[in-house]
């Protein structure tokens, strides 16, 4: 009887077939000329990581060219303020192993990086990433091991930048109802969205 699921690599291989050679020739193992402009442009990345209690994917955002680049194998990439959960550091402690997925807005294409990253905190390289005398916390130091491009079109068929594919933030519950109800009422729900925007503009960085 044919099995409804797939847990072989030879099963997965027939059933999609050998990979179209633009998608293998476009990775290299190192910060290609062709490449850098993806990543001075982006201001947004999500970064995945995995540790002993699971993996993690966080946001990064930032003016476009938050992303440094120190050379052709070495991504700086500042920690700015957050939620302090430091899942995604916590994870680089146990697996330094770390990719990135680089979004632009009106950009169809995606960027990937894989690499591996350690921490720093040296004061100079906190300084060089000084916003309004408003240092990160730390800075990630990526070694490059792989780029290359995403074609666009998952993001074509999401219509992610798409005017008519926006939504009102009103459609989906807010912050402190998702609060409210997660936390069974230990938090206001209407007192914290109420006092969110401005404790946003007060900790953006």
């Amino acid at each position: 009887m044919q099995s409804d699921i797939i847990n072989d690599l030879a099963a997965l291989e027939q059933l999609y077939g050998q990979p179209a050679a633009p998608s293998v020739f476009k990775e290299v193992s190192y910060i290609h000329p062709i490449y850098r402009p993806f990543i001075e442009a982006a201001p947004f990345a999500a970064l995945s990581t995995v540790g002993p209690d699971g993996m993690d994917v966080s946001p990064r955002g930032e003016t476009a060219g938050f992303i440094h680049i120190e050379d052709q194998k070495t991504l700086l990439l500042p920690d700015r303020r957050g939620n302090n959960r430091i899942d995604s550091l916590r994870n680089i402690l146990h697996d330094d192993r770390v990719a990135l997925l680089l979004l632009i807005p009106g950009i169809g294409e995606t960027l990937r990086i894989n690499g591996r990253a350690e921490i720093l905190v040296a004061p100079a390289v906190l300084q060089r990433f000084a916003h309004r005398n408003m240092l990160p916390r730390s800075v990630l130091r990526i070694r490059v091991e792989a780029v290359f491009f995403q074609c666009s079109r998952a993001i074509l068929r999401s219509g992610l930048w798409d005017e008519a594919s926006r939504l009102e933030r009103s459609a989906l519950p807010s912050t402190g109802s998702i609060l409210a109800e997660v936390s069974k009422t230990r938090f206001d729900g209407e007192e914290y969205d109420g006092a969110l925007p401005q404790r946003l503009r007060d900790t953006l960085y």
